[in-house]
């Protein structure tokens, strides 16, 4: 089982004001959940704009640390820029998946908010239909519907996901054609690109330098 977690704040520096969830289980989208959370701090007018969610709508609802338990109870969470919902909401017991991250190592050149891929993967997506994009529910729907596609064109399970995620910056494709690609991935499907990389880009990072040269040293062994 794969939880999909979605939150909406009250800014980018924090306070929640709704969770919500869907858990990818076999491919299918289930058991949807979600809470209107009464934040530590004012909304934004930034932020209401976007989810419209109002100061009247959360004043009677419980914290988060009063609603996260309902959310607990699995081995993998997965978000779309999990690093942020990951930052907001309190220990989660489980290993995270980002499918922003994810989407960017299978799509390079693209634009990554979940509602640009969903239009350009044509993602298949029936979330409730009284509500709209940037409710945390919603977007579980959206963010579930990418992980799918996600699995469905790699081939990889929940372990090999969360494994990708532990790739540092120096690991990935930082730009250019492959973009968002693992660099060893790329090294063996065109080791000439890195050492093009290497003979006319000269101020890479010293970082980027070492591993496009650890990779090209290795296929020429």
């Amino acid at each position: 089982m794969l939880r999909v977690i979605d939150t909406e704040t009250c800014g980018l520096q924090g306070g929640i004001v709704e969770i919500a969830s869907v858990d990818v289980i076999d491919g299918k989208i289930v058991n949807p959940m979600s809470d209107l959370v009464r934040p530590d701090r004012p909304i934004s007018r930034q932020a209401m704009a976007v989810h419209r969610i109002s100061e009247a709508m959360v004043a009677d609802k419980p914290p988060i640390e009063a609603l996260i338990h309902r959310y607990h109870g699995s081995p993998y969470y997965v978000a779309h820029n999990a690093s942020f919902d990951r930052r907001m909401l309190p220990e989660m017991h489980g290993e995270w998946i980002c499918t922003m991250k994810l989407a960017r190592q299978l799509w390079p050149g693209l634009t990554y908010g979940n509602q640009a891929l969903r239009q350009h993967l044509q993602l298949e997506v029936t979330p409730p239909s009284d509500l709209y994009a940037h409710r945390a529910l919603y977007d579980c729907y959206v963010t579930a519907a990418l992980l799918i596609r996600i699995m469905e064109t790699s081939g990889w399970d929940a372990p090999r996901m969360a494994g990708r995620m532990q790739q540092t910056a120096a690991d990935v494709m930082p730009f250019g054609k492959y973009r968002g690609r693992a660099i060893a991935d790329v090294a063996k499907r065109d080791p000439g690109y890195l050492r093009w990389m290497l003979n006319s880009i000269p101020d890479l990072k010293p970082a980027l330098r070492d591993a496009l040269q650890k990779q090209v040293n290795q296929t020429e062994d």
